[in-house]
């Protein structure tokens, strides 16, 4: 990690101010919850680093994001306010800008792509806001929006890419700093770098030798490309789509190459583990982009080691069947879940023999699979597929060697 006396930006020339972020604090105080830094002793012994939790999937749209939308909005002139904001956004953004328009009587309209699933349309205007649709892409849903906000004088308020937004998301690390003065290091998610440019911006005012790293998604590494100077490829299907952003804001990278100490990357399994861990263990739901902090912790063990680490739970909002197949992978990957591909002959009892070796290893088979037609097997073979639970990967490892010792090809069917 580099010195981090050296990423300190002079307040006096800086782009966003430690007061900057305090003044936010102020305005919003009692309209967000004040979210628990709580740490956490069984995450630090896995991790090998003194894990401290942000839980901001406990706000009331259970994501940070309400800070910055609230923070813009307390800032609007009444013109400004009467005639009403716009943004494009499928996300937390579109909740927290909703939801507090709305409350204090600020018409909000959000641009969402055609594409965007129905139950976040829905989330949006359940708390107020109106939402349009227009394009297939967001890029599309964006650029309508900045044209409806000519032709209705409305006031555009950038998810990520704007000083005001990102000095209420600052006021995470305020809060973190002052329940947790001991945390060395702030490991932060980034789509587009506001929360970042925030929250590091108030954590070097408090404490100038803070470290600050970022996060992102291997398949959107957009920031960490940018501040690197790399050409990496952006794109892909990723359990953080709260932070999949293919282009980083302007204000923002700025903030960022003058502050953070390095960018890591994570990738797709490690995301999932932490979202099943935080759960298991903590017992709260995450949204992908809300256990990135964790999963770079978990990836990058050596670089924070022995380190007081605050993490952001920066986001709760996942979906409900997406958590379930999370959490089952994740179940498949520690060895608890299993499927066994198994030759059999296709004679009477042949499963039945294979069954009453499964219970001898008192191993529990929950779904069997017969494939006779569509196998490179000859006529009187088949193959059997078990889907398995087991208390740990050496019980169904002393299974597959049980069943090889009778003379039984089984292949066990990983996860990729």
């Amino acid at each position: 990690m580099e010195n981090a006396a050296l990423k300190t930006a002079d307040q006096g020339d800086a782009l966003l101010t430690l007061a900057d972020v305090r003044a936010a604090a102020g305005r919003i105080a009692g309209h967000v919850v004040r979210t628990p830094t709580m740490h956490s002793k069984t995450l630090s012994a896995i991790t090998g680093a003194e894990i401290w939790l942000k839980f901001e999937n406990q706000q009331f749209t259970a994501a940070y994001k309400e800070r910055g939308a609230l923070n813009a909005l307390l800032l609007l002139n009444d013109e400004q306010r009467a005639r009403g904001v716009i943004a494009a956004s499928a996300g937390n953004h579109a909740q927290g800008l909703s939801y507090h328009g709305t409350r204090l009587g600020v018409p909000v309209t959000i641009v969402m792509p055609k594409t965007t699933p129905t139950v976040k349309i829905m989330q949006t205007e359940a708390v107020g806001g109106k939402v349009v649709l227009e394009g297939e892409t967001f890029d599309e849903a964006y650029a309508h929006a900045r044209r409806l906000e000519g032709e209705l004088g409305l006031t555009f308020v950038h998810p990520f890419d704007d000083p005001n937004v990102a000095a209420g998301q600052g006021t995470v690390a305020l809060e973190m700093l002052e329940d947790a003065p001991e945390i060395e290091t702030l490991v932060v998610p980034i789509g587009g770098g506001g929360l970042l440019s925030g929250m590091g911006t108030a954590a070097r005012g408090i404490k100038p030798g803070i470290g600050l790293v970022g996060v992102q998604a291997q398949l959107f590494p957009s920031m960490y490309a940018t501040l690197k100077h790399l050409d990496l490829p952006c794109g892909g299907d990723t359990l953080a789509e709260g932070i999949a952003v293919k282009e980083p804001g302007q204000f923002t990278r700025k903030v960022l190459a003058r502050i953070v100490d390095d960018i890591v990357l994570v990738g797709e399994p490690a995301l999932e583990s932490a979202v099943a861990l935080l759960l298991q263990i903590e017992k709260t739901v995450v949204e992908g982009a809300g256990a990135a902090g964790l999963a770079a912790v978990m990836t990058h063990r050596k670089r924070f080691a022995g380190r007081k680490v605050g993490v952001v739970l920066c986001g709760g909002n996942i979906d409900t069947r997406l958590l379930a197949n999370v959490l089952l992978r994740d179940l498949a990957r520690s060895g608890r879940l299993g499927r066994l591909r198994i030759t059999l002959q296709d004679r009477p009892g042949a499963l039945f023999k294979v069954v009453e070796e499964f219970n001898r290893h008192q191993v529990n088979i929950l779904e069997v699979w017969h494939q006779r037609i569509f196998t490179s097997l000859p006529a009187k073979g088949l193959t059997a597929e078990i889907e398995c639970e087991a208390r740990d990967r050496e019980q169904i490892d002393q299974l597959v060697a049980g069943l090889r010792a009778k003379g039984y090809d089984v292949e066990q069917v990983e996860l990729g």
